[in-house]
């Protein structure tokens, strides 16, 4: 390395010609003022993120979509008999999003896996199989080695990453960029919202090769995604709700630390996260959002499975978050959140505008506007972020850098 720029050898000290790759930061995407914290301002980024992640991807006339580097014909698209994706952490939630996703819009079957698991249960993938793995950084070292199992077995390796150039992109048969700008809040927030937008762009991709899309269908879903970027913004607008949310919630908790007819050990602070169909993996997210930056035992749990255990934890003094919006599943979202009050637990509700019924049935409600089924989780998990901020905030926590966590795993 030298002023006037760089060159490679291999070990064997043969000369190595490096393929260029611009990468479209800017500086200014590094400050995090004049947010007081990185996890803030990279929170209330995610409109503008939505915005880079679509932009010169769709022609919203035809609902057709331009992958630059996911090149296919329809016979190979529908050559493909499943796809498997398999990600860490909060990317592993997107990728339980992306299975209603491709499945509702492309007709494939899809499985998520945790790639730390992946090449431990000799997966059964073969080449008309995609191993789609979901990376920020591309240099998680279990993903990686999932990606190596895939290959290693003739599958077809995509990734959906924010980071070009990274090792995740490189060994990649085809690559979907996230757009989001550099994530430096070790919590994921706007490259999770990423993720989703770029799955359901490789959706409608793949639908209309398949000819699982018509293309009025396919306008109708371009439409609706070309409202996104807006809608984003009018929720974190109303950053305020969430904090009253927040403060409302910490306030549920510190009566259960006080009270003195349960043991010392049962006083500890626990919170259920509710939700069904594809807003589940969103119960997850805002779970393990609560718990990496608060330090708060969270759970997510699919709400039709409250019966099966979980409701013998509800009491006066437990926060349980439901994610109630409407869809196909808002009545059974109803019904479940009845028997949270019943028993008299605390309800904190993510609902849709205009929604005035589950306004009398939780005890705090954050609205989001109407918006299409398939692109509801990227909405209802931005209060969640904006929840777990502040509650982990107000009990001076290092949202930026919680503890034991790193940004990148890139050890086993």
């Amino acid at each position: 390395v030298t002023a006037d720029g760089a060159q490679f050898w291999n070990l064997d000290g043969f000369p190595v010609r490096k393929e260029r790759h611009t990468v479209p930061w800017r500086l200014e995407d590094a400050i995090k003022e004049p947010y007081p914290t990185f996890m803030l301002k990279e929170i209330m980024e995610q409109a503008g993120v939505i915005t880079n992640t679509i932009g010169g991807r769709v022609d919203f006339a035809t609902g057709e979509v331009f992958l630059e580097r996911l090149r296919m014909t329809a016979e190979e698209a529908r050559q493909i008999s499943r796809v498997a994706i398999v990600a860490c952490g909060t990317s592993v939630y997107a990728a339980r999003v992306g299975k209603y996703i491709l499945e509702t819009l492309a007709r494939i079957p899809v499985e998520v896996d945790y790639a730390s698991e992946f090449r431990y249960r000799d997966p059964l993938v073969d080449k008309q199989t995609v191993v789609l793995a979901i990376t920020q950084s591309g240099e998680t070292v279990d993903t990686l080695a999932a990606m190596e199992e895939a290959r290693r077995k003739g599958a077809s390796l995509w990734t959906i990453v924010n980071v070009a150039g990274s090792q995740a992109d490189r060994r990649s048969d085809g690559v979907i960029h996230m757009h989001a700008g550099p994530e430096i809040a070790v919590a994921s927030t706007k490259a999770f919202a990423a993720s989703l937008v770029d799955l359901y762009l490789l959706g409608l991709y793949l639908g209309h090769l398949r000819g699982a899309i018509s293309p009025r269908r396919g306008a109708e879903l371009a439409h609706d995604l070309a409202r996104l970027p807006f809608l984003a913004g009018e929720v974190l607008a109303r950053d305020a709700d969430c904090e009253e949310l927040a403060d409302r919630f910490l306030k549920v908790i510190q009566l259960r630390e006080r009270r003195d007819d349960l043991p010392g050990e049962l006083r500890r602070a626990d919170c259920l996260y509710l939700a069904r169909g594809i807003n589940y993996p969103i119960a997850l997210e805002g779970a393990l959002k609560l718990k990496e930056i608060s330090y708060i035992h969270a759970e997510g749990y699919p709400a039709g499975e409250m019966k099966h255990g979980p409701i013998a934890l509800i009491d006066r003094d437990m926060p349980v978050v439901a994610i109630a919006v409407q869809d196909g599943v808002y009545n059974k979202m109803g019904n479940q959140i009845e028997q949270v009050k019943a028993r008299n637990g605390r309800v904190f509700a993510i609902a849709t505008e205009g929604d005035d019924t589950i306004g009398t049935q939780a005890d705090h409600v954050v609205y989001i506007p109407q918006i299409a089924p398939l692109l509801a989780p990227v909405l209802t998990v931005l209060p969640l972020q904006l929840v777990a901020y502040h509650v982990a905030v107000k009990l001076g926590r290092n949202v930026d850098q919680p503890r034991n966590l790193a940004k990148s795993v890139t050890v086993e």
